[in-house]
């Protein structure tokens, strides 16, 4: 008789949700997330939004208790940006401009400032805050003639030429297509139902590296660039297109970017994720 007893308060508290039998406690959750990226940097110097792309996102959090967890993330971005967007002379008149795609995977600890309990009714919403590393990869790419051509492989700032920077006397070597980036971000969430939570989310990216848009230093200057059969190489023509807006501005030594500011990116976005929950059973004695 005890035996039964005991089994029907087990199975009261894992599947019951009555007051005095036990409280939930989430322990995780997983989610898909949806929203817009944007991109800061050489190309964006006065922090625009208004180019914003694509974003998707998968995530998993553990929960350690109501107000901490820890959150692994994977998301897919597309950025880009162009100088025609600009208001400053000297950046319409350069040019230039990039597009990417971005695979991004991070590692997050969330914080919540109210104590947050999926299906009660007192505790089913909250703010947070968040803070992480990140490791991405991207690979820029313009169009010329309407043709999708990747900058990387190319060198446009000398990479690929044994260029000494007259400034360090150090050669200039291609850069990594893989960056560290340090996410911080803030948002809200609130608890639809027993399993089921609603979020938003804005999260910055400081990254590492200043090639994001495959421009960070100076001009190198046209004559560095082969010519095939006596005409400009892919490559001579992208690292400069002040010629498409009049006279070539890419003298050797001239600021082509700003090497001292790395790129950052932002991604703002929509989740909806699924809570993984324990119920806690009060003593039976």
């Amino acid at each position: 008789m005890k035996k039964i007893f005991l089994l029907f308060f087990v199975w009261s508290c894992l599947f019951l949700n009555v007051s005095g039998q036990g409280e939930v406690e989430q322990v995780g959750e997983f989610g898909f997330t949806a929203g817009a990226a944007h991109y800061f940097g050489d190309l964006n110097t006065r922090g625009k939004i208004n180019r914003p792309k694509q974003a998707l996102g998968i995530f998993y959090k553990k929960q350690f208790n109501n107000y901490l967890g820890i959150r692994a993330s994977a998301h897919y971005a597309q950025l880009g940006y162009s100088d025609i967007y600009s208001q400053e002379d000297y950046q319409k008149r350069r040019n230039l401009s990039f597009n990417s795609d971005i695979f991004e995977f991070a590692i997050q600890g969330d914080f919540n400032f109210f104590k947050f309990i999926p299906g009660d009714r007192y505790y089913y919403f909250t703010p947070f805050v968040s803070l992480g590393l990140g490791a991405f990869t991207f690979n820029p790419y313009a169009y010329l003639q309407d043709k999708q051509v990747y900058l990387r492989p190319l060198g446009t700032e000398g990479q690929n030429r044994s260029y000494l920077d007259p400034t360090t006397n150090i050669k200039r070597s291609p850069y990594s297509n893989t960056a560290i980036c340090f996410p911080i971000g803030a948002g809200i969430k609130y608890n639809l139902s027993n399993n089921v939570n609603l979020s938003f989310q804005i999260t910055h990216r400081l990254t590492l590296t200043d090639y994001l848009d495959d421009v960070s230093t100076t001009y190198v200057g046209l004559d560095k660039f082969t010519s095939v059969n006596g005409q400009t190489s892919v490559a001579g023509l992208l690292q400069d297109r002040s010629y498409e807006t009049g006279i070539p501005i890419g003298v050797e030594g001239r600021q082509r970017g700003l090497s001292k500011q790395k790129d950052q990116f932002i991604i703002a976005e929509i989740g909806v994720s699924f809570s993984i929950s324990t119920y806690k059973c009060p003593s039976y004695k």
